[in-house]
């Protein structure tokens, strides 16, 4: 039985893969980018996994301030395009914004999430994501969640700390008006959004869509949002 936390009064969300649903428009997107420009090319079934696992390291790069946005994007599509052995696109901008144009038209939100949004009025609320805050923004604007979920706070706007740094959750929970022992963070990174705000102490809830496997010592595990309301408690 998974006992409830109390003394709750705020609650953080990952976005990516909590709230937003990145793989499902990232995934066919990149396949859909390949396929264009590369037709018929014989890896194409394993471009969504190569684009995934070149995210980790060149957003670590952005975010450790080694390189700007931008950058991090020319050396992604520069690094698929040598595991691919492909040329690299002429105008890594134009290319990249060609990618980003198929993502955004398939931004979704999971289908827990409103409803599980529409039970939390009591909280104040708040996203707390690694991405790019005007990205991030977009995202949240265009699954409706808008002025429902509080801020969405980033490294940009966190005075450059990211998950899972501890001054970033407590910065986060400061924005909420609220000690770090008041806010429970919820999403589906454990590194990120599970183990790193202990530290500070921020309570957290993984979210664990795929429901493969138990949580760290002490965390409550749910499979989907719909579980959180009877977890959290003023």
């Amino acid at each position: 039985m998974i006992v409830p936390l109390t003394g709750v009064k705020g609650i953080l969300f990952d976005l990516d893969g909590t709230l937003f649903d990145h793989r499902g428009a990232a995934d066919p997107a990149i396949t859909e980018w390949v396929t264009a420009r590369h037709p018929g090319h014989p890896r194409l079934a394993e471009v969504a996994a190569l684009w995934a696992a070149l995210e980790v390291p060149y957003l670590a790069m952005w975010q450790a301030g080694r390189c700007t946005v931008e950058e991090q994007r020319r050396l992604r599509l520069t690094a698929l395009s040598r595991e691919l052995d492909v040329p690299a696109p002429a105008d890594l901008d134009a290319a990249y914004a060609e990618f980003a144009a198929r993502y955004r038209r398939n931004w979704t939100a999971y289908p827990d999430v409103a409803e599980t949004v529409a039970g939390l009025g009591g909280f104040a609320l708040g996203v707390l994501t690694n991405g790019a805050q005007r990205v991030q923004e977009d995202k949240v604007r265009a699954i409706g969640l808008d002025g429902l979920v509080g801020p969405v706070l980033t490294g940009e706007v966190l005075d450059g700390c990211f998950k899972p740094a501890p001054a970033c959750y407590t910065s986060a929970a400061a924005a909420l008006g609220l000690a770090p022992g008041e806010v429970v963070l919820v999403g589906d990174d454990v590194d990120r959004d599970v183990t790193g705000p202990a530290v500070t102490g921020m309570r957290s809830i993984w979210l664990d869509r795929l429901g493969i496997e138990p949580a760290p010592a002490g965390h409550p595990r749910i499979t989907s949002l719909t579980e959180l309301p009877r977890l959290v408690q003023a």
